[in-house]
C-alpha cells in the first residue's frame, strides 16, 4: 500500500478524481427541538435536493410558510420547496402508513410531493399490524416499543422515555439481521412474506401478549407495493449521480440531535441511530469527502423531552418561564419539554464530534425578559473541574455546573432580522457563545 503524494496525486502521479458536489448538513447540537426545521426551510429555498439520513417518524419538525403550519416526522421538511427533490436514505426506518398519512396531510395544505420523493431501496421498514380486537392499525414495532417500556418500568422502576414510535425495535431487527427492507418488499413478495412471518413469530415468542394478524398485515403491505414502487431507487447509485453530476445544492437535515446519538448521546436515554455527522455518510451511502458545511443548530437555552440527566435544568420559576415563553411542547410526543440555561460544555462536546463550521442560534428572543442570563461553562465532579463530557449517566447526574452570569437586554428582539439590529447585550451573548465554543454564528 502506498501513500498519496502531498500534492494530491497518487503514487502513479495521476491526479485524484474530482470530489464533486458537497452536501450542507444541518444537525441538532443539544437534545433535539433546537429549531432545525426553520434552518432547513431557510436553506432549502436555494436547494435542489434535501435528504434525511437517519431516524424515523420519531423526529418532529414544525415549519410555518405563508401562515400555514406543516408538521414533519418522516418526510424531509425541505420538501416544502416545490423545486426540491427529497431523498430518504438507507439509514432511515420507514413506517409506510405514517409516510403516506403525513404526505397526504401536508399535500392537502397545497404542497405536492409524490413526484419529488425518492426512497432508498436499502431503507428498513417498520411493519404494520392490528393489535387486539380494535380496528386501529398500529405498527408492531410500536407495540413492542410500548411493551419494552412497560417492562423497564416494572423491572427497574423507570423507563427510557421513548416516543413509542417503534424506532428502537426496527433498528434492533436491523442489527440482528432479521429486518425487512424496501428492496425486499418490492422483489419477491413470497420470500418477503416468509421472512415477515419469521420476524412476527420471533416477536410473539419474546412478547406473548402481542397479537399480530400476520395474514391481514401482509395484505396491507402488498397494497403498498405499487404505490411506493415509482419512488424507490438504488440509493447509493442515486446519491453518487447527485454528487458527481451537474452542480447541485444538496442539503441534509439531521433528525434528533447530538446528545441523543446512540454512541455519543446520554446513553441509554438516547435514540437508536447516529444523529451526528458520521450518520450522514452511512445513512446516505456517500463518502466523507463530500461533506461540506456542517451547521450546528443551538437553542439559546437548553431543553429536553423525557427522562435522563440534564445538568443545567431549572426545576423552578426560570424553567417554567422558559417553557411558557418558548411554547416548549414536543411535536412528536406532545410532552412538555424540560428547560434550563444554555450549557456550553454540552455544545463544545457536540462540536468535538461533528466539527461544526458554523452555529445557527435559535429562539434568542425567549430570553428577552430576563434581567440576567446564566451560561454553563464547566462541570465539577467531586469538587474537581473535569475537561470532558461524562459518558456515565450516574456521573452526569452528579455534576455541578459552573455558570457565568451575563447581563440581559430587557427588550423585544423578535423583529430583529440582522445581527446589527440586536441590542448590545444580546450581541454580547451571541459573541460569548461563539468565542467559548470556537465556532462562528450564522443564519
Amino acid at each position: 500500500m502506498s501513500a498519496g503524494a502531498p500534492n494530491g496525486g497518487g503514487s502513479s502521479g495521476r491526479p485524484r478524481p474530482p470530489v464533486g458536489n458537497r452536501v450542507t448538513v444541518v444537525l441538532g447540537a443539544q437534545w433535539g427541538d433546537e429549531g432545525k426545521g426553520k434552518v432547513v426551510d431557510l436553506l432549502a429555498q436555494e436547494a435542489d435536493m434535501v435528504c434525511r439520513c437517519q431516524g424515523g417518524n420519531n423526529a418532529g419538525h414544525t415549519v410555518v410558510v405563508d401562515s400555514v403550519e406543516y408538521d414533519f416526522h418522516l418526510l424531509p421538511s425541505g420538501i416544502i420547496n416545490p423545486k426540491v427533490t427529497a431523498f430518504i436514505g438507507n439509514g432511515v426506518v420507514i413506517h409506510l402508513p405514517g409516510l403516506f398519512e403525513e404526505a397526504e396531510k401536508n399535500e392537502r395544505k397545497g404542497k405536492g410531493w409524490e413526484q419529488r420523493l425518492i426512497i432508498s431501496d436499502r431503507a428498513h421498514i417498520g411493519n404494520v399490524c392490528p393489535l387486539s380486537p380494535s380496528s386501529t392499525v398500529f405498527d408492531f414495532h410500536q407495540a413492542v416499543d410500548g411493551v419494552q417500556e412497560q417492562q423497564r418500568q416494572e423491572q427497574a422502576g423507570k423507563n427510557l422515555g421513548t416516543t413509542k414510535k417503534g424506532i428502537g425495535p426496527v433498528y434492533s431487527a436491523k442489527a440482528a439481521r432479521t429486518g425487512l427492507r424496501i428492496c425486499d418488499l418490492l422483489a419477491d413478495f413470497t420470500q418477503f412474506s416468509e421472512r415477515y412471518k419469521v420476524l412476527a413469530q420471533q416477536y410473539k415468542a419474546m412478547y406473548p401478549t402481542l397479537e399480530i394478524d400476520i395474514e391481514g398485515e401482509l395484505v396491507k403491505l402488498k397494497d403498498y407495493v405499487e404505490r411506493i414502487k415509482p419512488m424507490v431507487r438504488d440509493g447509493v447509485h442515486f446519491m453518487y449521480e447527485a454528487l458527481h453530476g451537474p452542480p447541485k445544492t444538496i442539503l441534509v437535515e439531521g433528525a434528533n440531535a447530538a446528545l441523543l446519538d446512540i454512541d455519543f448521546g446520554t446513553y441509554p436515554f438516547v435514540t437508536s441511530s447516529n444523529c451526528t455527522v458520521g450518520g450522514v455518510c452511512t445513512g446516505l451511502g456517500m463518502p466523507p469527502q463530500n461533506v461540506g458545511e456542517v451547521y450546528g443548530v443551538v437553542k439559546a437555552y437548553t431543553t429536553r423531552v423525557g427522562i435522563g440527566a440534564f445538568p443545567s435544568e431549572q426545576s423552578n420559576d426560570i424553567g417554567e418561564l422558559l417553557q411558557t415563553r418558548g411554547k416548549e411542547v414536543g411535536v412528536t410526543t406532545g410532552r412538555k419539554r424540560r428547560c434550563g440555561w444554555l450549557d456550553l460544555v454540552l455544545i463544545k462536546y457536540a462540536h468535538m464530534i461533528n466539527g461544526f463550521t458554523a452555529i445557527a442560534l435559535t429562539k434568542l428572543d425567549i430570553l428577552d425578559v430576563f434581567p440576567e442570563i446564566k451560561v454553563g461553562v464547566a462541570y465539577k465532579v467531586d469538587n474537581q473541574i473535569i475537561p470532558h463530557f461524562p459518558a456515565n449517566q450516574e456521573v452526569l447526574q452528579r455534576v455541578e455546573v459552573q455558570y457565568e452570569t451575563l447581563p440581559g437586554w430587557n427588550s423585544d428582539t423578535s423583529a430583529a432580522r440582522s445581527f446589527e439590529e440586536l441590542p448590545e447585550n444580546a450581541q454580547k451573548y451571541v459573541r460569548y457563545i461563539e468565542e467559548h465554543v470556537g465556532v462562528p454564528g450564522t443564519v
